[in-house]
């Protein structure tokens, strides 16, 4: 008899949930310290690819990768590079839970680049909700932009670098173990990191001219790739003991653990406008996974039928 493990998938869902929205908070006490973004966003990388490498060894998991892996691993990499890039520009000088609300569109993003990528099925009713979903989006962007100008839209670009890096992961995780994955893209990003570093040396761009870290500094980038690492760790673990499906909506519980952390830490609060468009996204996200989750029923069903024997 299988033993039944969605409980622990779901622990560990609520686990990333909870630990995810701390590396948001180190990359934002290291921004705000005067640490540039590209050495923020490159020191989870480094972090993350120390720690990910003993776990690889310890689970004597193969190092090799072909020329194919070696492509679509480092296009991840770079995808993620540019996604965590733009976030914690935007975290710089926006609240975490705002910032996160409008990354949040990123199932929307998902679903209609799957269709125009993959030829997935999408039907009006989940058009519609990726439509609500964005006017949600809205609802957050516009007094963040009145607020703090363009860089509002640093998560938006999060969203759709996500959404790319969410549908290369999906093309290359039926042949690479997640593991393995995870600190492959780690090593690739932080390769992918350096030139740009040692280039913008001295070069005067404030968001790339690296610095000495000083104080404090080394415990916030130490953060940022710590905390990138063990909760990935527990959403790769989670996916493992339970559907995709049953997990999805648990997802949305990072808002909270990001509101909590962002009124102890930075004392900011969303205000009506904000919680008003994170209702809006998180209720059209629960009905697309709703959706999703019927026609993943629907097309059981119809590959079941279509392998019983036919009347004599």
């Amino acid at each position: 008899m299988t033993r039944d493990t969605t409980l622990q998938g779901v622990l560990l869902m609520l686990a990333f949930c909870a630990l995810a929205p701390l590396l948001d908070v180190g990359a934002k006490l290291a921004a705000e310290n005067g640490v540039p973004v590209g050495q923020v966003t490159a020191a989870r990388f480094v972090v993350q690819s120390a720690l990910m490498l003993p776990v690889v060894l310890l689970m004597r998991l193969s190092l090799r990768m072909d020329r194919r892996a070696l492509g679509f691993t480092t296009l991840r990499a770079g995808l993620l590079l540019l996604s965590t890039y733009a976030f914690v520009s935007g975290i710089q000088v926006m609240p975490i839970a705002d910032a996160l609300a409008i990354v949040f569109v990123e199932p929307f993003i998902l679903l209609i680049l799957g269709r125009l990528l993959f030829g997935d099925q999408v039907g009006p009713r989940r058009i519609a909700a990726c439509v609500v979903g964005f006017c949600g989006a809205l609802l957050v962007i516009q007094p963040s932009l009145a607020a703090f100008g363009l860089v509002a839209l640093w998560p938006l670009g999060t969203a759709v670098l996500f959404a790319l890096y969410m549908l290369v992961t999906r093309a290359i995780s039926s042949w690479m173990h997640p593991v393995t994955m995870q600190f492959h893209t780690s090593w690739t990003g932080l390769l992918l990191c350096l030139p740009v570093m040692v280039l913008a040396d001295g070069s005067g761009i404030p968001s790339l001219d690296p610095i000495w870290p000083e104080g404090w500094n080394w415990l916030w980038l130490f953060m940022v790739g710590f905390w990138a690492a063990v909760s990935h760790m527990c959403m790769t673990y989670a996916l493992k003991f339970a559907p995709s499906a049953t997990l999805a909506p648990l997802h949305y519980f990072e808002i909270v653990t990001a509101v909590i952390l962002g009124y102890l830490i930075f004392d900011d609060f969303p205000n009506a406008l904000t919680w008003a468009g994170i209702a809006v996204i998180v209720s059209s996200g629960l009905y697309i996974i709703h959706r999703e989750r019927l026609a993943s029923r629907a097309k059981r069903r119809t590959a079941e039928v279509s392998l019983l024997p036919e009347a004599p």
